[in-house]
């Protein structure tokens, strides 16, 4: 059996202000270092929101879209709970232009999607002949917030031979997490490497040319020189 690793205990804080510039002119906010932001959830009012840069950056590197995060308004003491949704980048430099958070209730289960992380090692892959094929990148769970987890991490040491596999049943998450997937789905195995086949020209025949007889003309007989007579 397989267990989860990789739950988030703590939350991440971001301090975050409502946002009066919308449209286009955004992009004014983008040159001082700010991003614009949007907050909405189940049963709540969406909100136009802004925060800087730098700080947010931070932030998302670390909550991995999977992590709760406090997110602090000025004027409101009590933080929200709220996950990353959404962003978008720039395609050209990689710089970030808008961040979507979702806020949730700690006591309603959501349902996700969660990267699954291959660990450990496989006998079976010491063997040149054999390799390891990753079918499932992600998971889709249900639980609650605070039991998210960053990341399923599936131990792949007990595959000694080709043929052997880890499916959706053989992982164990714990009561508080289900997963979704049919069970018989295949997470990883070990397969026999393809045998390159190396493809052979075959020699076309040449087709015998024939060779076109030369008429030999004969030589014409020699005729009597009519101006010599005849020998008597």
């Amino acid at each position: 059996m397989f267990d989860m690793m990789g739950i988030r205990m703590d939350k991440l804080e971001l301090k975050v202000a409502n946002r009066e510039i919308l449209g286009k002119k955004v992009k004014h906010l983008r040159q001082q270092g700010i991003t614009p932001l949007h907050l909405f959830g189940h049963g709540i009012q969406s909100l136009a929101l802004q925060c800087d840069t730098i700080q947010l950056e931070r932030v998302l590197a670390q909550a991995e879209q999977t992590g709760l995060i406090n997110l602090k308004l000025e004027n409101e003491k009590k933080p929200r709970n709220v996950m990353v949704r959404a962003f978008d980048r720039d395609w050209r430099n990689g710089k970030l232009l808008h961040v979507d958070f979702y806020q949730v209730k700690l006591r309603e289960k959501l349902k996700l999607e969660v990267p699954v992380v291959l660990v450990g090692e496989s006998p079976a892959l010491k063997s040149k002949d054999n390799m390891l094929e990753h079918e499932l990148d992600t998971l889709t769970i249900e639980c609650l917030p605070a039991k998210i987890p960053t990341n399923i991490e599936v131990d792949i040491s007990s595959l000694t031979e080709p043929g052997q596999a880890i499916r959706v049943k053989d992982i164990t998450l714990g009561e508080d997490i289900t997963v979704l997937n049919d069970p018989e789905l295949v997470v990883t195995k070990i397969s026999w490497r393809p045998v390159e086949k190396v493809e052979v020209e075959e020699k076309v025949a040449e087709e015998p040319v024939e060779v076109a007889e030369k008429a030999v003309e004969a030589p014409e007989e020699a005729m009597p020189d009519k101006g010599k007579s005849e020998e008597a």
